[in-house]
Formats: C-alpha cells, structure tokens, sequence
C-alpha cells in the first residue's frame, strides 16, 4: 500500500528542516528485497557496512531508525550494525494487491547529525488461495430460455499479487447444455460466465449441479470452489395423464352419503400451477353426476344420495382433469351397484297382555307377533329370540308368527315387571337385527302373610297409670300390593268363645299403637301377655299372631309396716337390757316390711326420740338396736325409744316405730330374759317369773299377728284375681306367692313374709330367719326402680 499525502509531506518537510539547519544528509538511498511471511528476527542487511558506519560508534551517536508507521516492522541491532525483522511480515496487509509493495525508512545519527534513506521491497509469496464470497450460487433458468443466453456468475477473490492472484475459472462435471467463460474486467478482475448451450427440459432435468473452480498462478497453484444449483423453472407445455382410460368400481347400495368409490388420479409433468390438476365430471357424464360427486383436488368419488340397487345396477361416468395452464384429458369410471341386506327384520306386535296375574299357569299367551323381512334370499331368512333368565319362552306358529307364553310360576313380590325384550335376526353377511320391547305387569294376589317385625314384644308400663294410656306399638308388613298389602291389627281372644281378650289392652287397627285401658297395682298384678293379630286386606284373608308380654313397673306407694316390736300391743316393755350391758350390746332388732319393690322397698332406720339420746344407736340398714355406751346407775329404768322406718322411694314414705326398754338388774341368760319388775325388788323370785311370762305371751302375741297378716293377704289376692277374670294372662310363675322376699342379713323386709323367731340365752343374740321370695325375675332397670317409657 502507498504511503499516505500526509506521511510524505512531513517526510518532505522534516528533510528540508535537517538541510537548512545544516545537518548533513546523505543522499544516497540503501535498497533491500525480502519475502512476506518470513519469522521475526530475520536478517534483512548490514545497514553499517553498507553505509560505511562505524559500528562501534552507533551507540555513542544514539543510532535509529525514523519512519512512518511501516516502520514497526524492522529494528537496528546497534551491537552489529544490522537490520532486522521485528515482526512478521504480510504483504496483502501492508500493499493490498499493489504491484509494488515497498517500506521505507530513515537512519538517524547524532554528533555529528546525519540522516540516511532506506528502503525494504516486499516481495509476494501464494500464500493464499481464491475464495468465493458463497459456497452455494443458485440459477432459476426458465426451461425455454433461448440457446446462447449468457450467465455472469460471482468472480472468487484473491489477496496475493501478480502471478500468484487468480488466474482462470473451471465447470465440473462437464456438460453439454452449459459451457463455462472466463472474462476479464475493465479492472483487470477476471469473473466466470456460462453460456447456454443446449435447450433446457424441466421434466427431464428439473435441477442440475456444477462445481465451479478458481486457480490462481502460484506454484504450486491453489483453488477455491463453489457449488451452483441450476433450477429449470417450468412452462406450461404438458397435458395431465390418467393413470388408467377406463376405472372399474363397486360400492354396496346401503353406503352411506360421503362413502368413497373409487380415486381418479392424473400425473402432469408441469410445475406450479402449470402442473396442479382438478377433477370434474363432463357434460356427458349421465345421470350419474347427480349420485356421485368428485373432489376436484383429490380425485375421490363419493356417494352423495343413497344407492338402490333395485333401481340402478350400473353407473357410468365420464371424469375430465385440467391443469392451470387450461389443458385437459379425459377417462371414464364404471361403478357397479352391489346388493347387500339393507333391510333389517320387522317385529309387528299383533296381540299383547300387558297385565298378568301371578298365579298365571304355565303356557298362557302374553303376546303373539309377526316378523317381516323385505330382503330376498338368506337376507329375508329371520329368527326370533328372547332372553333365556326370564319365566318366558317363544312358540313359532304359522307364517313368521310367534307366540310369547309363560315357562313357570310368576312371583310379584320377587318380580313386579318384565321388560322383554324380543330379537330378530336374518340370515344375510352380515347379519342385520330387530329388537322390540314388550313390558309385562305382574298382578299381585294375596299370597304373602303379615310379618311382624319382631318375633314378640315387650311393653312397660308403671302402676297407678291413668287409663287409655300408649305404652307402645306393633308394626308388620306384607309383600304383597294393594289392599293385599293393607294391615289391621286385632286383639286376639284367649277363649275363643269370647269376643274379648283381656280388660286391660286395647289396640288400634290401623297403626298398632297399644293401650292400657284401666289403671293397674303392681302389688296386684305384676304381668301378662296378650296375643296381637295382623291381618291383610286380602280376599281371602291372611293374618299372623304375635305375643306381646306387658311388664308391669312399681312405684313408690306404699309406706312401709312395722312387724316387730308390735305396735298395738298391751304389754309395759317391749325389751329388758341387763345392767351390766356393754357397748353394742344387741338390745333388738326393729323388723319392717313395704309392699313395694325395687329400691322402692329398700328401708332404713333412723334414731327419732329416745329418753337418753346418748344410751342407743340404731343401725341404719338393718334395724338393729344396741347399746351406744355402758349402762351406768344414774340412767333411768324406763327408755322410750321412736325409730322412723323410711323407705328408698320418690316420694320417699316414712313409718314411725315405739320402742319400749326396762334397765334391770341381775339379768342373765339362764333365766331365758326374765327381767326383774323394779329396781328395789330385783332379786325377788316371784317377779322374775313374771318377767318370764309376760316374755313368752310377747313372744305368741307377735306370732299370732304374723299368722292373722299373712291370712288376709291371701284372702285378699284371692278375691282380687275372683273379679279380675284375667287369670289366664297370667304366666305359671303367678301361682306363686309373691310375698315372700329375703331380708337376711339386713333385717329390712321388701315384702310381706314368713319368718321364724328364735331366742338364744342372751337377748343379744336373737337373729331371725326368712324365706326367699319366688317371684320373677326383672330386668335390671326394674330392680334400680327406673321410670320406663310407656310403651315401646
């Protein structure tokens, strides 16, 4: 590359500044040639030896090289005079593609100034190869371009110099419709060109390839490559062609509208729209254009109205192809009809029982049908079916006639309805079927009893209730319909020559509530069950018996009775307590009883009144008196005590009891509690047998009233059960006693009992002893005295 104006201008006016001012310039200038390319370091010449320079001396004179900005590309080597490379060296980047590529430079010299020219020629080397600016030219030639039609193609580009630069262009493969150019620019560039030499053919060769070659003047030479791709544009200059002249198809005559019959297909050679084609049918195309119609792109033949093969066997069609250019040929399309069974069987329902008792026998008629088929041959061959879970079968008769009749007993309350669905089927490929649906009703007929939801009841009901009381209810069901279904409840008599059951319970026909009709004692009747009848509304009447058991429960009203010590009794003292008597010395034991029962007849004694509150105690749970302290001389003779009995019911019922002691003195066992008449006289014999005596008669008196107690209240029951009549409700367990309980070990009587009194030598140790009461067993909630809930 040439040095720029301005680099020369100051070039030119530093040379004349050193000339006016006396500095000395030689004039001479020192000429170098080097290739590119060579490494840094590289001995280019001996600057003091070709300018006669000591080489000493080039130090001390502060030797160096002045130049423009080539001038990085070479130092001086002071030690030795010499000028070397100081880098690498590229031509094409220095002087482009100039003919002459030359750096110059100064050596200046100080004490005395001088100045020396040089200059360094750069000599070119291939280092380069062609390029072109694509590795791919694409040509889009119309295929009737004219024969001699030249081409310029896009020249390659080489950096080096002179011989080295390109040269020549080549064509490969060769070919016979194109030959390859190379031309030469005003410039002196050259560039490749092709000449058509043969007329081009798309549908022959619609595209073809070349590689195109540049070479330059190296050597060895180098090469660049590119490749072009020749596309033959089309014309119009093709016909569309069938495939086939003459189209043979076949569609069944019950295809469905848009079923394809048959693809036309026609191949054009063209290109673009010049080879696009569509389809039509020609104006002689028959009747057929209005059954048939055809894609115009695809080609398809389809269905567009339904096919009959009765009235047309045979279609024929006449299709046209256009490309875009206008030309067009012509094929035709035979389409054959196929008869295929289109007609599925007719079921026609001649006669039909909608309504069928279920006490039909087996064999009666429920319907009788027809089936038709209008297809000939197998297609018109149909046979009849039903499913086979149901009570049903199918009984051909005459002429394609079924007739439906019943296979076993029906049951209503298991099936109420049959939906039965009957199937023909012909005999065609493939076979087409008919179903049709015939509902049955199975009629009810009272055939199912009344069914309890229980197998008996258990119904509560507390005492002293008021009359028309509900304590409860009864419900059974039937499976039947209707009034078949319908139930009413009944009392059912005992004595069945008596149109009453029991005085106590009534019940409501419609809904079974159950009642009590008069007010009851549980000390009187504990018990009793009564037979429930449901019956349906059928003709003739079924019915089922059930056993409802009604409990009576106790409650608290009866207060309770003091047996011992007597209440009425004409003796002075009911006991006599020895002196010497210690703390809890067993005075006696105060002995009750309350009709009811439960924690209703649970008793409990308490301490009222006593002469000397501090002297006795009274146990609380068993009655039993004892002394609270030692009896000392300064108590008084006679102790009245009043011990309230009360018992565990709500409202709770209370009896107050009298208890008369004598304190005596010389007391003692073996006198069988014979007690002395005063304090002044207690040894005197006489009064201790009457001590004795007025013991014993306590003793028969207390027997006796036990005895007289226990005689009314079996006369008494007696007669209630006389005018009751409701004996026979009654289970075998109430010929028992029901006054007979145990109070062993607590001295509370629930009851009124039997019991045995037994006195030891020491009145301290008198126990008695009852009998267990036989009555029978409640349930749990009865015995804690519960409130039931009236009725169930």
């Amino acid at each position: 590359m040439a040095p720029e104006p301005r680099a020369r201008i100051r070039q030119v006016l530093f040379v004349c500044i050193f000339l006016f001012g006396g500095v000395r310039v030689a004039c001479e200038t020192a000429r170098y040639s080097i290739a590119e390319e060579i490494a840094s370091g590289s001995f280019v010449a001996n600057l003091a030896k070709d300018l006669g320079l000591d080489v000493k001396a080039l130090p001390s004179r502060q030797a160096r090289l002045v130049a423009d900005g080539n001038g990085k590309y070479f130092l001086l080597d002071l030690r030795a005079g010499e000028l070397v490379t100081k880098d690498r060296i590229d031509r094409e980047e220095i002087c482009a593609q100039m003919d002459e590529c030359i750096i110059r430079f100064e050596l200046l010299l100080q004490n005395p100034l001088r100045f020396f020219r040089a200059e360094v020629a750069i000599s070119d080397v291939n280092d380069h190869s062609p390029q072109f600016p694509e590795d791919e030219f694409v040509l889009k030639i119309p295929e009737l371009t004219p024969i001699g039609t030249r081409f310029p193609l896009e020249s390659a580009q080489d950096l080096d110099a002179g011989e080295n630069t390109l040269q020549n262009y080549t064509l490969s493969p060769p070919s016979e419709l194109f030959v390859l150019h190379t031309r030469e620019r005003s410039d002196g560039s050259k560039y490749p060109e092709l000449l058509l030499a043969k007329a081009l053919d798309r549908e022959e060769r619609p595209e073809l390839e070349f590689v195109l070659t540049a070479v330059d003047g190296g050597i060895p030479p180098s090469s660049g490559t590119a490749k072009i791709r020749i596309v033959v544009l089309d014309a119009n200059d093709n016909a569309p062609v069938f495939s086939q002249s003459l189209y043979l198809a076949t569609v069944a005559e019950n295809s469905p509208a848009g079923s394809v019959v048959t693809t036309v297909s026609a191949a054009d050679s063209d290109q673009g729209s010049n080879g696009e084609v569509a389809y039509s049918f020609s104006q002689n195309a028959g009747k057929g254009h209005r059954v048939f119609q055809i894609g115009a792109l695809t080609g398809e033949i389809r269905i567009s109205k339904p096919l009959d093969f009765e009235m047309t066997e045979k279609y024929e069609l006449s299709v046209r192809a256009t490309d875009g250019g206008g030309l067009s040929s012509h094929c035709k399309v035979l389409v054959e009809v196929v008869d295929v069974n289109d007609n599925p069987p007719e079921v026609t329902v001649t006669s039909l029982s909608t309504l069928l008792p279920e006490d039909s026998l087996p064999g009666t008629v429920v319907a009788l049908f027809s089936v038709r088929d209008r297809d000939s041959g197998d297609n018109g061959k149909a046979s009849c079916s039903i499913p086979e879970d149901i009570p049903f079968i199918l009984k051909p008769t005459f002429n394609n006639y079924y007739e439906l009749v019943t296979d076993a007993v029906l049951d209503r309350e298991r099936v109420s309805s049959y939906n039965i669905t009957v199937t023909a089927v012909d005999s065609g490929s493939p076979s087409l079927s008919t179903r049709e649906t015939v509902t049955v009703q199975i009629l009810d007929i009272n055939d199912n009893l009344p069914l309890f939801n229980q197998s008996s009841y258990t119904m509560y009901v507390t005492e002293n209730n008021s009359p028309s009381l509900m304590i409860g209810g009864v419900n059974a069901t039937d499976s039947d319909s209707g009034q078949n279904a319908k139930v009413t409840y009944s009392i059912w008599p005992e004595n069945k020559s008596s149109p009453f059951s029991s005085p106590f319970i009534s019940i409501n026909s419609e809904n079974g509530h159950v009642y009590i009709l008069k007010t009851l004692d549980y000390e009187e009747i504990k018990d009793f069950k009564v037979t429930v009848q449901a019956s349906d509304s059928g003709s003739p009447s079924l019915s089922t018996n059930v056993t409802v058991y009604i409990v009576i429960v106790d409650e608290n009203d009866n207060a309770p009775v003091i047996l011992y010590p007597m209440q009425n009794h004409s003796a002075s003292y009911n006991e006599l307590v020895p002196r010497t008597a210690e703390e809890g010395y067993l005075v006696t034991k105060v002995v009750a009883v309350d009709e009811d029962s439960g924690q209703n007849s649970w008793l409990s004694f308490q301490l009222l009144k006593a002469t000397d509150p501090g002297l006795f105690v009274v146990w609380s749970h068993n009655g039993e008196v004892r002394t609270a302290r030692s009896i000392s001389d300064r108590d008084a003779i006679k102790q009245k005590l009043i011990i309230l009995v009360r018992d565990n019911g709500v409202p709770m019922f209370s009896t107050p009891a009298a208890l008369d002691l004598l304190l005596v003195d010389g007391f003692s066992e073996a006198h069988m509690h014979v007690p002395d008449s005063t304090e002044e006289e207690r040894h005197d014999d006489t009064l201790t047998v009457y001590l004795v005596i007025s013991l014993a008669l306590i003793s028969f008196l207390f027997l006796v009233s036990i005895t007289i107690f226990i005689i009314i209240k079996v006369y008494k029951r007696k007669q209630l059960r006389e005018r009751s009549h409701c004996s026979g409700h009654f289970d075998d367990a109430n010929n028992f006693p029901r006054n007979l309980v145990d109070v062993s070990g607590t001295g509370t009587l629930f009851q009124t009992y039997k019991y045995d009194l037994c006195l030891t030598d020491d009145s301290g140790n008198s126990e008695f002893k009852f009998l267990k009461p036989i009555i029978p067993s409640l349930p749990p909630q009865l015995e804690n005295n519960e409130m039931f809930p009236q009725g169930n």
